[in-house]
């Protein structure tokens, strides 16, 4: 940080309470997004953790430099954050249908408190930029993420129809016909109906396009995804 004027940086020196104010407005910053998003982990989560891990760090550095008796670790006491940050992480992390989803929302957690004790470490510039390249990954990536990667989703299709055993190749056909797979996985006979189960490969705009159109297709009772 040699091209940073050092009298500026010394006229950011901030206050316990100031730097508090900081991570509520870093970590909500980062909130916001999660919470525009429908993450569990939202707005005031964020908040929270960068605000705890800012105090900790604070209170660390206060216990070492008062310390009397010898040396003291400065980061003994905001170390522990790392540890605790991480079973918060945990319960965000779950395993559905062997999909395993929150990892994104898991690793934002363990971020926001690394840039909470940035804030209480008075490394404030740093916290900024983390926060900015968080937010930014966050936001701009997971759109192109999604972009690229579209054509690799998969998805569970239970079709409950008419008892028409040519109904299940229009299905077929029908997906075709907008550039998706249709991977035929079960079908069995409910009394008066029909249900089969699809496996669905292709881009989601097309997907959800299909999808509209089957629903209106002559014979088709009942839509479900998974």
């Amino acid at each position: 940080m040699d091209w940073i004027d050092p009298t500026w940086i010394e006229t950011l020196r901030l206050g316990l309470l100031g730097r508090l104010l900081l991570a509520t407005v870093l970590g909500g910053i980062i909130g916001l997004e999660r919470e525009l998003s429908g993450k569990p982990a939202g707005l005031r989560t964020n908040i929270l953790i960068c605000v705890g891990a800012t105090l900790l760090m604070d209170v660390s550095q206060a216990v070492a430099a008062a310390a009397t008796t010898g040396p003291a670790d400065p980061g003994r006491i905001a170390a522990q954050v790392v540890s605790g940050i991480g079973f918060i992480g945990a319960g965000t992390i779950l395993v559905m249908r062997g999909s395993v989803v929150g990892l994104t929302t898991a690793a934002t957690l363990w971020v926001v408190a690394a840039i909470g004790l940035a804030v209480g470490a008075h490394a404030y510039v740093e916290a900024a930029g983390a926060t900015v390249l968080v937010a930014l990954t966050l936001i701009f990536l997971g759109r192109v993420e999604g972009f690229l990667f579209r054509r690799r989703t998969a998805v569970t299709l239970e079709v409950t129809t008419d008892p028409d055993a040519q109904i299940f190749e229009r299905i077929v056909a029908h997906f075709e016909e907008h550039g998706l797979r249709a991977k035929p996985e079960k079908m069995e006979k409910q009394k008066e109906r029909f249900r089969a189960s699809y496996e669905i490969l292709g881009r989601g705009r097309a997907r959800d396009a299909a999808l509209q159109e089957l629903a209106a297709m002559q014979g088709v009772r009942r839509i479900t995804v998974h």
